[in-house]
């Protein structure tokens, strides 16, 4: 099933759609008499076909699991990896721009939408500061980004937005069509984890750098990607271990759940959850994996779209193996996995549909808020 003639089939189905309605035959010359009653026939109406539901039924199960990762791409096995798992999307690290000329990356990313019967998104984390895969090499840009933080220091929101919306076109520049921030955390201690990273000011200062970098990456069609949700304050470290938060559900929801909660009403971008486990919605699980979290985002918070979790092999998730962080996600409620160890992990996850762990339903529930998002983007 390759995507033209997905496309091809969905513009048929639309043409179909719109066709004239037939032609009314003439009318009779006999009479009719006043006792006579006319029977009058409705005329039957075809509702149009959604075009994204149609892609949906087309897929196989394997390409509608394999749709649910976004998963670490391997340069020397990267068309094969395609072909063999159906990924909704690569997540380009440094090392993948290592002696990269921009024609030389632009050619490597039209290979592999070539091999996808879907096009992929094509992510990268480029924050600024000390989060470069792309500006800390030289061959695409002569300086890295500065950070969010460093960029509002030199000149307030106006700068700082400025550089986003030069980020996104250089990314789209380049065929990425997804950048994993803005990060909306709120970090004011200097020695704290994420501190160099945020943009340091208060939550409503937050929030309108949020819903104007999304906006500037809409406008350079690139998809946004808030993180870490529901808020990652100093917290240490999860790639190294686990981080509890400890703090109540009022302060979180007035301070680090506001610039979310804005960017949310920008109707742009995906959220990432982090592996933080966050007691004043569940003391057990971490946020990645934790159905409370899933719940108040959407139900409390009027999330409707794509949640990611952060990459399952993070050393906060030392208590999991890959396979089963992976499928608890996806029970919990998480639309789309972020994954190093996606050949292990996507037929965990389809042994979990066939055994009824995972419903099938369940699943295409989330592969259709994917292609709604890739349909935003302009893949579809």
């Amino acid at each position: 099933m390759k995507k033209i003639l997905i496309l091809a089939a969905a513009a048929m189905l639309l043409a179909g759609c719109a066709r004239e309605p037939e032609s009314v035959p003439a009318a009779s010359t006999n009479v009719i008499s006043p006792e006579t009653t006319v029977q009058t026939v409705p005329t039957e109406t075809t509702a149009p076909e959604d075009p994204l539901r149609t892609i949906l039924n087309g897929m196989t199960l394997e390409e509608k699991v394999g749709q649910l990762f976004l998963v670490r791409c391997r340069k020397e096995t990267g068309v094969e990896d395609i072909t063999a798992y159906h990924p909704g999307g690569y997540v380009l690290f440094g090392r993948d721009f290592d002696d990269q000329t921009p024609d030389g990356l632009r050619a490597q990313l039209e290979s592999y939408q070539s091999a996808a019967n879907i096009p992929m998104l094509m992510a990268v984390d480029e924050e600024g500061g000390t989060v470069c895969r792309v500006s800390s090499h030289p061959a695409f840009r002569a300086e890295k980004y500065p950070s969010p933080r460093e960029a509002y220091a030199m000149g307030g929101m106006a700068v700082a937005l400025s550089v986003e919306w030069d980020k996104a076109y250089l990314l789209n520049s380049l065929g990425l069509n997804v950048n994993l921030a803005p990060v909306c955390d709120i970090s004011q201690a200097p020695g704290a984890f994420m501190y160099a990273r945020s943009l340091g000011e208060d939550p409503q200062a937050t929030a309108e750098f949020v819903t104007g970098a999304l906006e500037r990456m809409a406008e350079n069609g690139v998809g946004g990607v808030m993180k870490h949700f529901p808020g990652y304050g100093d917290n240490a470290d999860t790639h190294t271990g686990s981080a509890v938060d400890d703090r109540s559900l009022e302060v979180l929801e007035n301070r680090d759940l506001i610039p979310f909660q804005a960017g949310i009403g920008s109707g742009l971008g995906a959220i990432l959850v982090s592996h933080n486990i966050v007691t004043a919605l569940d003391g057990e699980r971490p946020a990645s994996l934790s159905p409370a979290v899933m719940a108040y985002l959407r139900q409390s918070m009027g999330f409707s779209g794509v949640i990611l979790t952060d990459d399952l092999s993070m050393g906060a998730l030392e208590d999991y193996t890959p396979e089963e962080a992976a499928v608890l996600a996806l029970q919990a409620g998480a639309t789309m996995l972020c994954s190093t160890d996606f050949d292990t992990q996507i037929p965990a996850v389809l042994e979990a549909v066939h055994n009824g762990r995972l419903s099938e339903q369940a699943v295409e529930d989330a592969v259709y808020k994917i292609l709604t998002w890739k349909q935003s983007l302009g893949l579809l």
